[in-house]
């Protein structure tokens, strides 16, 4: 069964959208500002998992894990940092 993540505010979903756009853009990747959770697909054709559009029953967990860390690795990295740079002007 597909799970989908909710922001734990669902009022975060845009700007959240909007900072994957900005982070996978800087890393290279073509993301498309208005759908950017098809950008896992050419994560996944980066890594060399074959990711389809439905039915990755056969997709292993460690595989699944290594495209989403990808990019929730990627979007925690610069919240991290847009943290710190805040509290260094502080």
């Amino acid at each position: 069964m597909a799970r989908r993540r909710r922001p734990l505010v669902p009022e975060a979903r845009e700007s959240l959208d909007q900072l994957k756009v900005e982070v996978l853009k800087e890393k290279g990747y073509n993301v498309n500002a208005g759908d950017p959770n098809q950008v896992k697909f050419e994560v996944a054709k980066g890594l060399g998992i074959p990711l389809k559009e439905k039915g990755n029953r056969d997709l292993s967990s460690h595989d699944a894990g290594r495209i989403g860390g990808q990019i929730g690795g990627s979007m925690v990295h610069e919240l991290i940092k847009r943290a710190k740079d805040q509290l260094n002007k502080q």
